[in-house]
């Protein structure tokens, strides 16, 4: 039985997930609209997508997080972190360049620019500390929730909170910058995160005891990290499952790697549209999806639901494909219900697709090593989206929004054919180690 100060399970899961989605949305998105605001140009906007690389790369540190120490241990170490280098950038703003009219690019020879570089420093270290954080996380829930299917069931609430810490940075923090000042924004997020820290220094339960990590020897944690990634390549048919994890999520991923650009210069939303239209509508919608896939695989099992829950995710590229066309006035009622609409079909559509990866690389991994595995998997299924992501600025300069969520559909394909030959994990249970 749990102690008085520890907090449910349903309630730690929420609160776990929102801090694990609250850094990510501060490095990858917020710092991004910052940016686009003071009128960087598209193709260093794109760059900002090789932020990512930390989350591709943090299978390479994950067994750290499986032999020393605890889990518990490293989420509060990595909270700490974030909030003073969220604090750090809030305070950079202030010296960083004016906000400039759409379409008007950044005076590189502006006295700012040394912010916007130190800015740029502390994002890189944050992405960094981030991802570490999301292995944490991760491995953390799969140690204190050892069932496939109860790891399903809680599937739309971890998907569903860690959104909320979407709607939460897409719209309260963007809005606080667009009624108040970008500094204003930053330490909002991290308020927000320092009460998170609080909150599970205090009430998040104890699920696991700690290892003797300094104490052991450097060669046989060595040896302890080689098995963690061997033992996850050590499946039946593991070319089909890296490649299926890779490429599930590619076209979703290149398609919204310059929305923000895409919303604010080529349609002209305005940052208090975009707290509203991103934050709000398009976020619910991909709660709803979410939710809707994580019910499907829990009644029908990740056999049956995953072929119409994947094609309904990828279909769905073509309505941004007509929004890059049409270019609806979002300074008129209509245009802006418009891409309201549009946006929100995308992100429903979008969400289905989470479920369904989330649950199959929980398939994939094995309880000695469940941080590490997953950190291997998720890593991996990111992998595309910031190679593809981070030259979608170049493509957009070169051949237009049109021809790049065309290039969306159809690196969507393969994911699509592997379907049909990709094994599926039974829903049965895994013993806990």
């Amino acid at each position: 039985m749990p102690s008085r100060r520890e907090a449910p399970r349903t309630v730690w899961v929420s609160s776990t997930y929102f801090a694990e989605g609250l850094p990510y949305m501060l490095v990858r998105y917020l710092a991004g609209v910052y940016l686009t605001d003071i009128g960087v140009k598209e193709a260093y906007l794109g760059f900002l997508n090789f932020l990512g690389i930390p989350w591709n790369a943090k299978f390479l540190w994950a067994p750290a997080v499986d032999l020393l120490g605890t889990k518990r241990g490293w989420l509060l170490r990595m909270e700490l972190l974030v909030v003073a280098g969220v604090l750090a950038v809030a305070l950079l703003t202030l010296a960083g360049p004016p906000v400039v009219a759409a379409g008007v690019a950044l005076d590189t020879a502006d006295g700012g620019m040394w912010a916007v570089r130190a800015i740029l420093a502390i994002l890189v270290i944050l992405a960094f500390v981030a991802a570490t954080h999301d292995v944490a996380i991760d491995g953390y829930y799969m140690r204190a929730i050892t069932d496939p299917r109860e790891q399903a069931a809680y599937t739309g609430l971890r998907v569903m909170t860690y959104r909320l810490a979407v709607i939460f940075t897409k719209s309260v923090l963007v809005a606080l910058a667009g009624w108040l000042t970008w500094a204003h924004g930053f330490l909002g997020g991290a308020a927000c995160m320092g009460g998170l820290l609080l909150f599970h220094r205090l009430r998040l339960p104890r699920v696991e005891v700690p290892r003797d990590g300094p104490s052991r020897a450097p060669r046989a944690v060595l040896s302890e990290f080689g098995r963690a990634f061997v033992t996850y390549l050590d499946q039946p048919r593991i070319v089909l499952v890296l490649a299926f994890v890779i490429t599930y999520k590619l076209g979703d991923e290149l398609l919204f790697s310059m929305n923000t650009a895409f919303l604010m210069r080529e349609l002209h939303v305005t940052k208090v549209q975009l707290s509203w239209l991103s934050g709000v509508v398009g976020t619910v919608a991909s709660i709803a999806g979410s939710l809707a896939s994580a019910w499907a695989i829990k009644r029908f099992g990740l056999r049956r639901a995953i072929w119409p829950l994947t094609l309904a995710m990828n279909v769905n590229l073509w309505a941004y494909v007509w929004l890059a066309w049409a270019l609806p006035d979002p300074a008129t009622s209509g245009g802006l219900a418009t891409i309201a609409a549009v946006h929100a079909y995308e992100q429903l559509a979008a969400g289905l697709g989470n479920a369904v990866l989330v649950v199959y690389i929980m398939r994939t991994c094995r309880p000695e090593f469940k941080a590490a595995h997953y950190a291997v998997a998720s890593a991996l299924a990111s992998l595309g989206g910031t190679v593809f992501g981070g030259f979608g600025g170049v493509i957009v300069e070169a051949v237009g929004y049109v021809d790049l969520y065309l290039l969306s559909f159809a690196v969507a394909l393969p994911s699509m054919v592997l379907l049909y030959l990709l094994p599926l994990p039974e829903d049965r249970p895994v013993t806990a180690t």
